[in-house]
């Protein structure tokens, strides 16, 4: 991909971010250039936030290990929020799209990043049961209303079991 390919592709992504902004729901109905379908859009954004999310929490998880006392899930928690805080129309327009095919082979990717982050997880268990614990531990980052490590990890740490 040539440079100009590159800025034609983040100026797309901005103006799909822009339209989703004024009217969420006709957000990818048409497309720019040089997306060829509102799947090949969708792909772009996951991965727009693939790579944020993905930033953010190595700088989290390198400053646990200059912390003696460091928690990896309060660490990755605050990691996807600042992500989602950051980013809230992209965001708003995954979550919106969530169900789609084309993003589940993505969701499942970042559950088990999670997971495996926040140490809830190893990289060498069965992918399917890191993906569950990750999308466990995603669950309740939503809708625990401050980031509480011990109350989230507590939580989750009690829905392990009984995977």
């Amino acid at each position: 991909m040539s440079w100009n390919d590159f800025r034609r592709r983040q100026q797309a992504i901005q103006t799909v971010l822009d339209d989703a902004s004024r009217n969420p729901s006709e957000a990818l109905t048409q497309v720019p250039a040089p997306f060829l379908d509102a799947t090949d859009a969708l792909r772009a954004l996951q991965y727009k936030w693939t790579q944020q999310l993905t930033g953010r929490i190595g700088v989290a998880l390198a400053e646990t290990d200059d912390a003696p006392h460091a928690d990896r899930v309060q660490a990755v928690t605050a990691a996807w929020r600042r992500t989602a805080e950051a980013n809230p129309v992209l965001r708003d327009l995954l979550d919106r799209h969530e169900s789609d095919p084309v993003l589940r082979g993505d969701m499942a990717r970042e559950h088990r990043l999670l997971a495996i982050a926040a140490g809830l997880a190893e990289h060498t268990e069965p992918a399917d049961d890191v993906a569950r614990v990750g999308r466990a531990f995603l669950q309740l980052v939503r809708i625990t209303p401050e980031p509480s490590p011990q109350c989230i990890g507590g939580r989750l740490r009690k829905l392990i079991p009984s995977f």
